[in-house]
């Protein structure tokens, strides 16, 4: 990364830069055989390993998780997580925010350590989703949306982005084709990721005939409830030559928010917190929506990465679904969107989902991304959101050099 006028704003607010200096991730699944601490203690393992770290040099932990207490019965689990890897004397703390949980605890780690507060910080995001049956995970899930006027009256996750989708398809005239189009792609891409979940790629026909979830979305509008974690290690970008690997930077972070409740909000085709969460990281990183090679979005419905493409300015409002359609989004072309496979196809592991977005974004930049590499990746973003968008964070990543 040789443009300083890029990095201008982070040097005017006294901001150290930040660099990620190392990756890890589990697979992603039903991982019915390893527990929650299990899956943060090898992905935090894995991402000290691959940055060349020692125990005693790091000096935080931060861990996104939604909801470790109602899933496992267990509640403190960041500190639980570093006293099984060995490192229970570095203070460790749980963020907790919906499904971006784990995209707040990297901009909580990027806080720490641009302030100078802290030199090696290590996030992680874990969660543990198949312990308990799907009817009370997505209770769980349902509880992130506005409960006492949402869910109580059996407003379920589905059946809020399927209202989205709907006012969607009014207002712009989307089809069910391109909701179906981006779980085509999503899963052509996660074919290219030993990690994800589902390895396979799904046809479109397969896609339009699955059961109805809460129509217009189908079963393969829907992404997972899965097991997993991810974790990555930060330090100062003028210390990064001491570790392992080249060092990426975070360019920008931004943070939005919105009404809870999904009827309360002025807009149903649209996430304002995501567009006020894209728009704060492109400024901070000095750049453009379309100087991004790459983006990792929050695609826990179709119809969410279709909204997500044009709230973060990718695409005009409404041309997100016909985008899709034409392979805009596709590997290789236009802007590759969720490269991993996203959430639908590589897996939602709630709390580690802001992560996984991270380790994606490392692997495109460092150019160690496999058969899903995008070519000559310099810039990179990533989108997560919590709740049915009243949160959102979003980070925009480069190369250094």
């Amino acid at each position: 990364m040789q443009n300083s006028e890029k990095r201008s704003t982070q040097e005017s607010g006294n901001l150290r830069e930040v660099a990620i200096i190392g990756i890890g991730e589990t697979r992603i699944g039903e991982l019915w055989d390893q527990s929650l601490r299990e899956l943060g203690i090898n992905a935090g393992l894995s991402a000290i390993k691959d940055a060349g770290v020692k125990g005693e040099e790091i000096e935080k932990i931060y861990i996104g998780n939604m909801s470790a207490g109602r899933l496992i019965n267990q509640e403190h689990i960041a500190p639980m997580i570093a006293d099984y890897a060995g490192l229970d004397d570095i203070p460790a703390v749980r963020i907790e925010s919906g499904g971006a949980s784990g995209g707040m605890a990297l901009t909580e780690g990027y806080l720490s350590v641009a302030s100078g507060l802290h030199d090696v910080v290590v996030v992680g995001g874990a969660e543990k989703m198949t312990d308990v049956g799907d009817e009370e995970a997505k209770k769980i899930l349902s509880s992130t949306a506005d409960w006492e006027w949402e869910s109580v009256f059996g407003a379920t996750f589905d059946s809020l982005y399927a209202m989205m989708a709907r006012y969607h398809m009014f207002t712009h005239g989307t089809t069910k084709e391109q909701l179906a189009a981006v779980s085509v792609k999503n899963h052509a891409h996660g074919a290219l990721n030993p990690n994800a979940q589902f390895q396979r790629e799904v046809p479109l026909k397969i896609v339009m005939g699955s059961p109805i979830v809460s129509d217009p979305l189908t079963m393969f509008d829907c992404a997972p409830l899965s097991d997993g974690a991810a974790a990555v290690v930060l330090c100062p970008v003028d210390m990064a030559d001491s570790f392992n690997k080249d060092p990426v930077a975070i360019l920008g972070t931004g943070m939005g928010a919105d009404h809870m409740a999904v009827h309360d909000r002025r807009e149903l085709d649209a996430m304002k917190a995501t567009r006020s969460a894209g728009d704060k990281a492109l400024s901070m990183a000095g750049l453009k929506p379309e100087d991004m090679d790459f983006a990792e979005v929050h695609d826990n419905y179709t119809i969410s990465e279709i909204m997500a493409i044009e709230d973060l300015g990718f695409f005009p409002k409404g041309d997100g679904g016909p985008a899709t359609e034409r392979g805009d989004t596709s590997l290789h072309n236009k802007i590759p969107i969720n490269t991993s496979g996203g959430l639908k196809a590589k897996g939602q592991p709630v709390g580690a989902v802001g992560i996984n977005q991270a380790v994606e974004a490392v692997l495109q930049l460092r150019g160690e991304a496999g058969d899903r590499q995008v070519e000559d990746a310099e810039y990179g973003l990533i989108h997560n959101i919590g709740g049915t968008g009243a949160s959102a964070v979003v980070h925009v990543l480069g190369r250094w050099r």
